[in-house]
């Protein structure tokens, strides 16, 4: 950052006082520029024993598969986020259940939380940022395919969870993953 948004002066990076970090301090008004994680947010929409799974369109992992899920908006909920992401991304309308998976991305500033919901009915296709949308059995899951490790830790705690019959919320924090990976 190099200009205040508030006032269009330059900004300098360093420790305010009271505050223990580095933050973008404008030296005109004042201003203090605080960068924070971002929140993705999904949803695990279910129909009887399939998941509702969109190929992306779009980069990063691109042609890669994913649960229906992107950046929360200003002045939304959570659970209003995976409903609007899940139905810009697979055009498919849902009932969002409980919390299902939140996992702290550190190394790239973000968190992913994943609901359970319902989808209403069949009426979905490929949205814009989706190269196609279908329903899959735990056996059909392209699991070399998946574009996140969020989004494969989720669908495979939510067919353990389904197995043993008691679904609970779970938490996790990744690492950053091993250079050939990136």
């Amino acid at each position: 950052m190099k200009y205040c948004s508030n006032c269009g002066a330059t900004v300098a990076f360093r420790i305010p006082p009271g505050d223990s970090l580095p933050r973008h301090v404008c030296e005109q008004c004042g201003t203090i520029h605080y960068q924070n994680p971002k929140l993705v947010v999904g949803a695990l929409a279910e129909w009887g024993d399939r998941i509702l799974l969109c190929r992306r369109a779009i980069e990063p992992r691109h042609g890669m598969w994913t649960l229906p899920a992107g950046f929360m908006e200003n002045e939304e909920t959570t659970a209003q986020a995976a409903a609007r992401e899940t139905l810009e991304e697979a055009c498919a309308r849902i009932e969002v259940g409980e919390l299902y998976t939140l996992i702290d991305v550190p190394h790239i500033s973000q968190v992913h939380i994943i609901y359970r919901a319902r989808l209403l009915d069949l009426d979905f296709r490929p949205g814009e940022e989706s190269l196609e949308v279908a329903l899959l059995r735990e056996d059909e899951i392209p699991w070399d395919h998946i574009a996140f490790r969020s989004i494969a830790i989720s669908l495979r705690h939510f067919f353990d969870d389904r197995r043993s019959g008691h679904f609970q919320l779970h938490t996790a924090s990744l690492a950053p993953p091993p250079p050939e990976w990136r």
